[in-house]
């Protein structure tokens, strides 16, 4: 089986939520978990602000694309990764998730 990242983008962070909207948001996270089950193979965490760096080295602000989170799963092709993706929560609040299978570099 293969490995895919799931990096989120958008999505409701802590800062823009009510605690009674961050409570329901984590319980829908659960429950997706707990489907995914053995598939996870690192639960991740969201991510904070972030930057860019160029080829030329300079660093700017990464603009409204940026990863807000990222999962590890595995599964058997790209197909069943994308259809594992559909569930994710982030996109109840109008987030995405870009799906990349990781390339395993052990010899």
């Amino acid at each position: 089986m293969a490995k895919y990242l799931l990096a989120y983008h958008g999505g409701a962070t802590p800062d823009t939520t009510t605690q009674e909207e961050r409570n329901a948001i984590m319980a829908q996270w659960a429950a997706w978990y707990e489907e995914l089950g053995d598939a996870i193979v690192d639960g991740g965490a969201p991510t904070a602000v972030s930057k860019t760096v160029a080829p030329d080295g300079s660093v700017s602000d990464t603009g409204d694309t940026y990863v807000t989170g990222y999962t590890i799963i595995t599964a058997d092709s790209l197909d069943n990764a994308l259809a594992a993706a559909k569930g994710c929560p982030v996109r109840e609040s109008n987030g995405s998730i870009e799906v990349a299978e990781l390339i395993d570099m052990t010899p």
